[in-house]
């Protein structure tokens, strides 16, 4: 009798007997094979199983076919580009370019300048956006829904409308007058790390208004019986508030600090306004193709110094994917307890 072919079973009547049937299957083999392989309901799902990963194929090379052009561009020399037998990968490759933008670019200034930058802005907007999102959620007054409203509506207003009256502001600064009244003269803010910091402290820098509302969302879930009881306690308002509320907001408060972070240091519009002079060197700045680079009378200059181009932008990204690789469970977590869809 073949073993495999035996299955065992156990009959029960009742509590206390209990009797063993063995029965052997003597169905051929290769019927089994032919009604297990070859069955409509079989061919059915290897069909949707291959049609889920071709498309899934396809998907993938439409989204990471250019960013792998831009990589594998950014190692053509000059004679690559005149080859038309080329296409992703290069006779002869070189780092020639990534040699000039560090050099020439000033790479790693921008660098240094942007990191201080968008620390700067990342952390002012974290802290206030979480103060500011808790006040909205956990205490009630008059005008609480007006004021959300108001915050709401900074996320649609354009920047482009704002740009000179930020400018102005700025440049000629002043409170009230006071500043005025004392020294006889406003201050001049512009190229200096101030307004940035000004409005991150206000909480009407960029996308400030999404990160209150995603606050906002995340405290409304945090139930109020852990505040009640910090009361009970003998706590105050400020040390609930440290003691309890914060470390429960850890990863809210990286996910915004990511946001802030990123969007900060890709940012052209406010960095271009606020300095003006070539002294501050940010990553905007090293969108340019270095002088050793020129393509002037090249063959292919249109698409070398595109390729150029593109260099510089994966070197702007590359410290955002480093981060975004050892960040991203917190930005899920964050994401996911914002109660955005409550």
């Amino acid at each position: 009798m073949n073993a495999e072919a035996k299955v065992e079973k156990k009959v029960k009547f009742g509590k206390k007997k209990e009797f063993d049937v063995e029965f052997e299957d003597r169905t051929p083999f290769w019927e089994r094979v032919k009604t297990k392989y070859l069955s409509l309901n079989f061919l059915l799902n290897v069909v949707w199983a291959i049609f889920r990963y071709v498309l899934l194929v396809g998907i993938a090379y439409v989204i990471l076919y250019p960013f792998i052009a831009k990589v594998a561009g950014s190692f053509m020399s000059k004679d690559d580009f005149l080859d038309v037998t080329v296409k992703l990968i290069p006779k002869y490759p070189t780092l020639d370019t990534y040699k000039a933008i560090i050099t020439e670019n000033r790479y790693f200034e921008a660098l240094w300048n942007t990191t201080i930058v968008s620390l700067l802005c990342a952390v002012v907007q974290m802290v206030v956006t979480m103060v500011i999102g808790y006040g909205f959620a956990k205490f009630k007054f008059k005008g609480n829904m007006l004021l959300f409203y108001c915050v709401i509506f900074t996320m649609v207003v354009p920047h482009q409308a704002l740009r000179l009256a930020l400018f102005q502001k700025f440049r000629y600064f002043d409170i009230f007058g006071i500043i005025k009244l004392i020294g006889g003269e406003q201050l001049n803010l512009i190229n200096t790390y101030w307004p940035l910091a000004l409005l991150s402290f206000g909480g009407l820098a960029f996308k400030n208004g999404l990160y209150i509302f995603l606050m906002r969302q995340f405290f409304r879930g945090v139930p109020d019986e852990l505040e009640e009881a910090a009361y009970v306690d003998g706590s105050g308002v400020f040390k609930t508030f440290i003691r309890i509320i914060v470390p429960l907001s850890v990863p809210m408060m990286i996910t915004v600090f990511i946001f802030a972070f990123s969007w900060q240091w890709t940012d052209d519009f406010y960095t271009t306004m606020f300095f003006t002079k070539t002294s501050t060197y940010l990553m905007p700045n090293i969108v340019t193709v270095p002088a050793s680079l020129g393509a002037a009378g090249f063959a292919s200059a249109n698409v070398y110094s595109s390729a150029i181009i593109n260099t510089c932008a994966l070197m702007i990204i590359l410290p955002l994917v480093i981060m975004y690789c050892f960040c991203q469970r917190y930005i899920v977590q964050g994401i996911e307890r914002s109660g955005i869809v409550g």
